[in-house]
């Protein structure tokens, strides 16, 4: 054979070898890729199934009885109701939150329910402050992803059957040393002929006093049972024992009604000084006498907007030896101005004292204002100036 013959048949040999090698190659590439196919196949197969499997062991709220209605109340009563809750899943059921709507407050609930257990939230309502048909919510929070949210509600009609007229309520606009009487008239829609056994008032400067109404004319109109009894309470509040501020007390009738044997009056308004002192306190700070500073002012202001005039301011005292205080009336009725002035012969060292503020009036006649302060000399001050 020759040798070009030879390496023809070798160069020939050489390629078959090679496509089998390739051929080889990509039969293996193609089995593992099937093989890896399958196994991403099996385990998207198997996520799957372990998502079913934790979904079907989510938990699951069930509600009893998501309503309760009283059907017709007393007004007064105090609802209590403990509603509950079943698991009927397959996993811890968690109470995330319940939230009480309008009128109605949550005492307690069972945060975490084990499958197949019940819990139990218990709502609470005050019907001290309605009248008529009221619907009272709860609303639950939970991880039940199919139910994340529930409401529980309490339904009821309050009925009064013990009520004042005009209102339950009275309020007080008063100066402090004043007092002023309102009047309510309670009724009743009770089948029995109606009562007030007793009153209870809050403090020493509120009084009360009942009686029944005995003329037909006097009644209420158009409210109470029909030839039931009606009573009149008077009111007064103030006198010289009453508290500055706001007020905000309850006045306790007790009654013979079997439904409400008890009806409380709401006293609401506002006890004001009868004149104002800006400031309450005077501090010169460190002052020579000749410094603008060494002239400070006291305003006094009646607070009576109808007779402001009946304020008079008629002196001032000073009990600093180098303050002087004198006494001006404002622009306006009831005001007044009382001037501190530090004596130009002020000799050096610490201001401590009071002015004493001599008024007409009658709860507070005298009205005492501290004095700080520090008087420099002449020449510190000429000092200090440079």
């Amino acid at each position: 054979m020759s040798s070009k013959r030879f390496l023809v048949v070798t160069m020939a040999a050489l390629f078959s070898v090679s496509a089998s090698l390739t051929l080889a190659a990509d039969a293996q590439k193609s089995s593992k890729t099937k093989k890896d196919d399958t196994e991403a196949a099996t385990k998207a197969k198997a996520s799957t199934e372990a998502a079913a499997k934790d979904e079907d062991k989510a938990p699951r709220l069930t509600i009893v009885e998501p309503v309760k209605d009283y059907g017709t109340v007393p007004k007064g009563d105090k609802l209590d109701w403990a509603f509950v809750v079943k698991n009927t899943g397959d996993s811890d059921l968690q109470i995330i939150a319940a939230k009480p709507g309008c009128g109605c407050t949550v005492a307690d609930f069972d945060k975490v329910i084990k499958p197949g257990a019940t819990g139990k939230v218990t709502a609470h309502v005050d019907t001290t402050a309605f009248a008529g048909p009221i619907a009272k919510s709860v609303t639950l929070e939970t991880n039940d992803p199919n139910t994340p949210t529930a409401q529980l509600t309490i339904h009821a009609i309050v009925k009064p059957y013990v009520e004042a007229y005009p209102a339950g309520f009275v309020r007080f606009n008063l100066l402090q040393g004043d007092a002023d009487t309102q009047t309510v008239t309670l009724y009743s829609e009770e089948d029995d002929p109606f009562e007030i056994k007793s009153i209870e008032v809050p403090s020493e400067y509120v009084k009360a006093t009942f009686a029944k109404v005995a003329k037909k004319e006097d009644l209420a109109p158009g409210v109470g049972k029909a030839g039931q009894n009606q009573y009149r309470i008077n009111i007064t509040l103030g006198g010289p024992d009453a508290k500055i501020g706001p007020l905000a007390e309850k006045i306790r009738v007790v009654t013979n009604s079997k439904h409400q044997p008890e009806y409380p009056i709401s006293i609401s308004g506002v006890i004001r000084p009868t004149f104002r002192v800006d400031p309450t306190g005077v501090n010169f700070g460190e002052v020579a006498p000749t410094d603008s500073a060494a002239v400070r002012s006291i305003l006094l202001h009646s607070n009576d907007p109808k007779m402001p005039e009946k304020f008079v301011v008629t002196k001032a005292e000073s009990s600093v030896p180098n303050v002087m205080a004198s006494v001006k009336p404002g622009a306006n009725k009831g005001d007044y101005e009382v001037t501190l002035q530090l004596a130009k012969d002020a000799k050096p060292g610490d201001i401590d004292g009071t002015v004493k503020i001599f008024t007409s009036d009658k709860v507070n006649p005298v009205v005492t204002v501290p004095i700080k302060g520090t008087v420099k000399s002449l020449t510190a001050a000429s000092t200090t100036g440079k």
